[in-house]
């Protein structure tokens, strides 16, 4: 039996994947621009908008991947699998760590301060660029298009229950 709650979809975390290319996309950007022309009114409301996406949807997104999309692949007795679902929750982990680290200083950016090393948060940049990209690619190719297909399958199986 699945654990997929009723009524789920992939839509939201599907939209999710890419509001945050383009979060990660800005964040490049404004790394780049802190190494050429640092903190001004545009790279203020970009890393404020970064920084409120990374710490509130971000999270929440993962929270509901480990919720809802997870248990039943580890369930599902295939090592790939497992193995997959287990390198994403690590994953989160890894993502999280280094949030921790660069959320205060996309903040700062966000006040107009620039108390940060400028290289220390490039490199942090990078870091949280790769963690995320490496982690939506393994989801999108391998964990979402599975869990869909075990969805189809769970709402057909339903839908062949259901009082026609």
């Amino acid at each position: 039996m699945s654990a997929f709650p009723e009524p789920f979809s992939f839509v939201a975390l599907d939209a999710c994947h890419q509001q945050m290319q383009m979060h990660l996309a800005e964040l490049a950007a404004l790394a780049r621009q802190m190494e050429t022309s640092g903190v001004d009114a545009k790279a203020q409301r970009q890393a404020g908008a970064i920084e409120a996406f990374f710490s509130s949807t971000a999270r929440q997104h993962h929270a509901e991947e480990e919720k809802n999309v997870f248990p039943d692949l580890l369930a599902s007795g295939s090592t790939e699998l497992v193995a997959a679902v287990q390198a994403l929750q690590q994953d989160h982990g890894w993502i999280e760590e280094n949030w921790i680290e660069l959320g205060p200083q996309l903040r700062a950016i966000t006040l107009g301060n620039n108390w940060f090393d400028t290289a220390d948060f490039v490199h942090g940049v990078e870091v949280f660029l790769t963690l995320c990209q490496d982690h939506i690619a393994l989801e999108e190719s391998l964990v979402y298009p599975e869990a869909k297909a075990r969805l189809a399958q769970t709402l057909a199986n339903r839908a062949k229950r259901a009082p026609g």
